[in-house]
């Protein structure tokens, strides 16, 4: 028996959650955002789940040669831009856009003869102070690029909300007034909606959304769960219980011992740890899954292996399946146990792990 611990992505689910990025944002294009191999759900997969968008936005050349080599039929957005002069021919001739974000970037552009020019997009700063032209110096660089015999076209502008999982947060509405100033006269396409833009803030679907978390069916405001937003989990993990042990009041469970047994009581291994990207960090009383029953982990994650609590599952045997997240445990709740963002939690998703794809349906790949 190989073991246990799977990842299951849910392509279906992958698809309806970009038609509710459709149904929120009517009038605008998508860019569906897969870097870190599609926030862990393997990007090739999700591309084509995902084949409905008018675009994909990756981190680096080297994701977007993966989408290169899944074949996929949309235009691919590096949004860190180039990182050095040599990426612009191959940039060049895979049809590959970029964003440019810092002056040495345009640089490059102005001084590299390209066999066919590039779609580049500007990222104007306006308040996150990540990447991106300051407001004052935008229409500048706007116009550089449009002189520029590499460029294609007019520039789209960009800009990233830094607090829009804040609903109502002052802070994003400055950042809206100075991308207005910014682009005050350009004759060009507009992105600033992410996943958070989209659902909280209407007024920043533009031209362009960028959706991220929101795709795989995670809601990136502070409270709540996809759910909430007619979103479905793209992602479950699960394992299965390879031993179930009767322990006596006091007797510790785990390293460090920290955790000690409040009673007579039976506990669980679960075949899952930090090595398969289960947090390290989450606590004692972090839900879980057994037999569909709700419990919790107790003492700390071992690399390979979970300790979990059986008393509200008496019935639990060896083999038994056991959720860690998923349709039936949102991956909000774990997050917060575990004291971190379910970004982090699904890019830590280890490719030890078995994957299976369902829902492929004609178009899929599968992995």
């Amino acid at each position: 028996m190989t073991r246990p611990a799977r990842v299951v992505v849910d392509l279906t689910a992958l698809r309806h959650n970009l038609s509710r990025v459709r149904a929120l944002a009517p009038r605008s294009k998508v860019m569906a955002i897969l870097k870190a191999d599609a926030y862990g759900h393997g990007i090739a997969r999700a591309a084509q789940a995902l084949s409905g968008a008018d675009a994909f936005g990756v981190a680096c050349l080297e994701e977007a040669r993966e989408l290169q080599e899944a074949r996929a039929r949309r235009p691919v957005v590096l949004l860190e831009g180039p990182f050095s002069a040599s990426e612009l021919p191959q940039i060049s001739n895979s049809g590959f856009e970029i964003v440019v974000h810092h002056v040495s970037q345009l640089e490059m552009l102005e001084k590299t003869r390209l066999a066919r020019p590039v779609r580049c997009w500007l990222k104007i700063d306006t308040g996150m102070h990540r990447l991106g032209f300051e407001v004052e110096a935008a229409a500048a660089a706007w116009r550089r690029l449009h002189e520029c015999r590499s460029v294609e076209g007019p520039a789209r502008l960009m800009t990233h909300l830094a607090r829009a999982s804040h609903a109502g947060d002052e802070w994003t509405r400055e950042q809206l007034r100075r991308f207005e100033s910014a682009g005050r006269g350009l004759d060009a396409e507009c992105s600033i909606a992410n996943s958070a833009g989209v659902l909280a803030w209407p007024e920043s679907q533009a031209d362009w959304v960028r959706p991220g978390l929101m795709l795989y069916g995670v809601s990136p405001l502070e409270k709540g769960t996809g759910a909430d937003h007619g979103l479905r989990p793209a992602m479950s993990f699960s394992s299965r219980l390879i031993s179930v042990r009767r322990l006596a009041r006091g007797e510790p469970v785990g390293y460090g011992a920290d955790w000690r047994c409040p009673e007579d009581m039976a506990v669980g291994v679960v075949a899952a740890g930090y090595g398969d990207g289960f947090p390290r960090h989450a606590k004692t009383g972090t839900p879980v899954l057994v037999r569909g029953r709700r419990t919790t982990i107790v003492g700390v994650a071992s690399m390979d292996m979970l300790t979990v609590d059986l008393r509200p599952v008496p019935e639990a045997a060896v083999g038994d399946e056991v959720e860690l997240w998923g349709g039936g445990l949102p991956i909000e709740e774990v997050a917060r146990h575990a004291g971190t963002i379910p970004y982090e939690v699904l890019c830590g998703v280890q490719k030890r792990l078995s994957f299976v794809a369902h829902g492929e349906g004609e178009d899929a790949v599968s992995m």
